[in-house]
């Protein structure tokens, strides 16, 4: 404990294992193949967009506005415990050097985002702006500036502060960073400069206030643990967490649903069944998730096999999640005990499946009623969905 390097390092190595534990499930080869068609097809309209963007196409601003935003996003990642509290208050004069580490691996897990974001943003700035390849990249080094202020900045300001009003902090961090953009890529280095020293002194402002104050354990414990929980639920859509569990709503909104699988005393398993995906979040969110992805692409793609891919890869993804989701319930049920045939479960399981991806199939298919041949999109859904519960195990 006295070097607080180490307690930081050994935490971290900790926390990646834990990350990569669940990333693995995360990112399987179905997911990987949306990914791949995402980009491809992002990629391609964008291209094609920029070949017909009109030269008064607000570029700068809207670029700024985006670039301001996501920087001043930078909730720092101190990776501190609950028994923190009491086991590091002894310790609290040398806690800089634990933060000096955190706040290293925070620029670092943050910074890819804009620097993404801005170097998708270069070809617009090149068909529509009449900046140089200097002045361009110029910005990018700024942007990485801006960005290392902005994680500080937002660090010094909940240790003052407490974390209270963080979203006033963030706002006035926002409009900085889009000004500085947004002069930068004016053409005005100057101003541009001028907006960055404005923004070194709001952060030193609020590093100052933090001398002599005591360090906010309560605080970044409970924004660590927010920061765990909000990974690990994104985690349980692909595979199970087991200290989370799925929340039960009753969404009564959704009770007339229930008059097309109506209960009986043959009709029990698939009743049961159907409550189950509509009352659990993780399942009912997982199919409304996929199906507003694949909508979305349908619609707005119109390059026809461009878009039935996806819509299969994504068919094949609500298919097999939903299935192996719906089958995996407890060791034990209640309708155990009652006399049912060994698989009536699994062909439940198959039927509402079935019923969730037919109603996918057409929620899709007349999102994309404008795009050519539209109807095949609800028959490529239905059919890899029903090749994709055949082949996989029960």
């Amino acid at each position: 404990m006295n070097n607080l390097r180490d307690v930081w390092s050994s935490r971290f190595v900790h926390y990646i294992s834990e990350v990569q534990k669940y990333m693995q499930f995360i990112f399987t080869g179905h997911i990987a193949i949306v990914l791949v068609f995402l980009v491809g097809a992002g990629g391609y309209q964008y291209s094609e967009w920029l070949k017909v963007v009109s030269t008064d196409f607000p570029a700068q601003t809207l670029i700024a506005v985006i670039v301001g935003i996501i920087l001043a996003f930078s909730r720092p990642t101190t990776l501190l415990r609950e028994p923190d509290q009491v086991y590091l208050l002894p310790l609290e004069s040398k806690m800089p050097q634990y933060f000096k580490k955190a706040l290293a691996w925070t620029f670092w897990s943050q910074v890819w985002l804009v620097a993404i974001v801005y170097i998708i943003s270069i070809p617009l700035l090149k068909a529509v702006t009449a900046l140089t390849t200097f002045d361009i990249w110029t910005m990018l080094v700024l942007i990485l500036v801006l960005k290392y202020l902005s994680v500080q900045g937002e660090f010094s300001y909940r240790y003052s502060a407490r974390g209270h009003f963080i979203w006033g902090d963030r706002f006035i961090r926002a409009i900085i960073f889009a000004l500085t953009v947004y002069m930068g890529l004016q053409a005005q280095l100057i101003l541009a400069i001028v907006l960055t020293v404005i923004a070194c002194v709001y952060v030193v402002v609020f590093r100052k206030k933090c001398d002599g104050e005591p360090v906010p354990y309560e605080h970044f414990v409970k924004l660590e643990q927010n920061r765990m929980m909000s990974f690990y639920r994104f985690a349980n859509y692909f595979t199970d967490v087991p200290h989370l569990h799925g929340s039960i709503r009753h969404r009564s909104w959704l009770d007339w649903l229930y008059k097309f699988v109506p209960y009986s005393k043959g009709n029990a398993q698939k009743y049961l069944v159907f409550r189950t995906f509509i009352r659990t979040d993780d399942h009912f969110y997982l199919w409304v998730r996929l199906t507003a992805i694949s909508a979305v692409i349908v619609a707005f793609v119109d390059i026809p096999f461009l878009a039935w891919g996806m819509a299969a890869a994504l068919s094949f993804a609500t298919t097999i999640q939903l299935k192996q989701a719906l089958l995996s319930g407890g060791d034990f049920r209640m309708d155990m005990l009652y006399p049912q045939p060994e698989n009536a479960r699994k062909k439940a399981v198959q039927q509402i499946v079935r019923l969730a991806m037919i109603v996918q199939a057409i929620i899709v298919g007349l999102c994309g009623i404008m795009q050519p041949m539209f109807f095949i999109t609800i028959l490529v859904i239905i059919i890899v969905s029903e090749l994709t519960a055949k082949i996989t195990k029960s």
